[in-house]
């Protein structure tokens, strides 16, 4: 079964009284594992997938299944659970608390959740992305690079099935974000999480197993690997 389903999915907006659609009859499949890539311009319904798929709102219809969980059919305790067990997000913008060090934004997850002794899960993540030297620095001390790979062992820190990035390289140079997209593809691999990337470069999508492209709100293409011009 795959990880994260999402069925015949529709997304409406009220504008001024008037239904604006965001998404029309989307839908995909990303399996453990895979690192899938969206893309597509601005405004073309990415930003509304991954969240409808990080089940922080609902489809106007379809459903979104993550790992075997309708979400429209869940109460609110139960969103978030699924939020706080089975998802990880990354931002743009990194959305780390600045009056935190590294490590203690990284433990922030699992201190939410009431786990004990959050520091060794922490500060293992952070030496995954390579950032344990650095885990007692605030985060204006960061780069924007440094600040990105903190806020993905933050999101995987708890042991997602799910990652969900949204444009996570965005604000990085191409070097900065090269290292960025290896750990993505890594945490597919190695953790076996299922990855789904909202980027509107397509420079971004090189180590993506699919690249899914969007145009007004409907997926218009899918390419694998091979399609890509890649070797598998």
């Amino acid at each position: 079964m795959p990880l994260l389903e999402v069925r015949d999915v529709t997304k409406l907006y009220q504008t001024e009284g008037t239904p604006v659609p965001a998404l029309r009859d989307v839908s995909l499949l990303v399996e453990a594992g895979e690192f899938v890539a969206l893309v597509g311009r601005s405004g073309c319904g990415k930003s509304t997938l991954l969240n409808l798929c990080g089940a922080m709102d609902f489809p106007t219809s379809g459903d979104i299944v993550i790992d075997g969980q309708i979400t429209s059919q869940s109460d609110d305790a139960g969103l978030t659970r699924v939020r706080r067990e089975k998802v990880g997000f990354i931002f743009q913008s990194f959305q780390l608390l600045h009056t935190l060090t590294a490590i203690e934004n990284v433990e922030l997850p699992l201190l939410l959740a009431k786990q004990r002794n959050a520091r060794p899960p922490a500060l293992e993540r952070l030496a995954w992305v390579e950032m344990a030297n650095l885990a007692d620095r605030y985060t204006h001390q960061l780069s924007g690079g440094q600040q990105q790979r903190v806020a993905i062992a933050r999101a995987l820190v708890h042991n997602p099935k799910l990652l969900l990035a949204d444009e996570p390289t965005g604000n990085l140079d191409s070097a900065t974000g090269d290292i960025v997209l290896n750990l993505l593809s890594r945490t597919a691999r190695e953790f076996g999480v299922a990855v789904l990337m909202a980027t509107h470069s397509a420079e971004s999508t090189e180590l993506a197993d699919r690249v899914v492209h969007m145009r007004d709100g409907r997926i218009s293409k899918v390419c694998t690997l091979r399609e890509v011009g890649r070797v598998l």
